[in-house]
């Protein structure tokens, strides 16, 4: 059965060139966020065996392994380039553009967007959701959702400029006050 295209889903990911991940190296993986690769690992199961890339993420302390095959279609990629993130950093100086629709239509679009992996479409989030001092409080759900974003982008940002997630993040609402 073919998939349902519809507003929630991921849109199909392109088959890309392999990359090659080696240990030591920063990776986004969309769901889970930063993490350092240890090293590719062969794995048994049920007869087979398969060549895996072991992933850590310090903040939750977790380990996960992404079948070598399957990394670029799960949607492990290297750190954003230097344009990418400058592409992110730029979208925190714009309007912030909310729909006129019930919250938990957006709230679900926001998830959809920090769980794309793209730091624009995360930045996106930041600049819509962030509150100026003076501006309406924040709903507990709004207010989470805007800080899983801020979180996601500013840990990808502090590995891309090899700072800590503080710094990062100070410069993320930097740029957010631009706008």
């Amino acid at each position: 059965m073919p998939r349902r295209e519809g507003p929630f889903s991921p849109p199909p990911r392109q088959p890309a060139k392999p990359v090659e991940f080696k240990a030591g190296d920063h990776v986004v993986y969309p769901t889970h966020g930063v993490g350092t690769v240890q090293g590719i690992e062969s794995m048994s199961a049920a007869g087979h065996t398969l060549q895996v890339i072991v992933v850590t993420f310090d903040e939750n302390r977790m380990t996960l392994r992404v079948p070598v095959n399957k990394a670029s279609s799960s949607g492990l990629r290297k750190l954003a380039t230097d344009g990418a993130m400058k592409d992110a950093l730029e979208t925190l100086k714009g309007r912030a553009r909310i729909k006129r629709t019930m919250w938990s239509r957006r709230a679900q679009e926001y998830e959809a967007k920090i769980n794309s992996g793209d730091p624009v479409q995360i930045a996106e989030v930041v600049r819509d959701l962030h509150r100026n001092a003076g501006q309406p409080d924040q709903s507990f759900s709004e207010r989470q959702i805007y800080e899983q974003a801020l979180d996601r982008l500013a840990a990808e940002l502090a590995a891309i400029d090899r700072t800590d997630k503080a710094a990062a993040t100070e410069k993320l609402l930097q740029h957010l006050k631009q706008g």
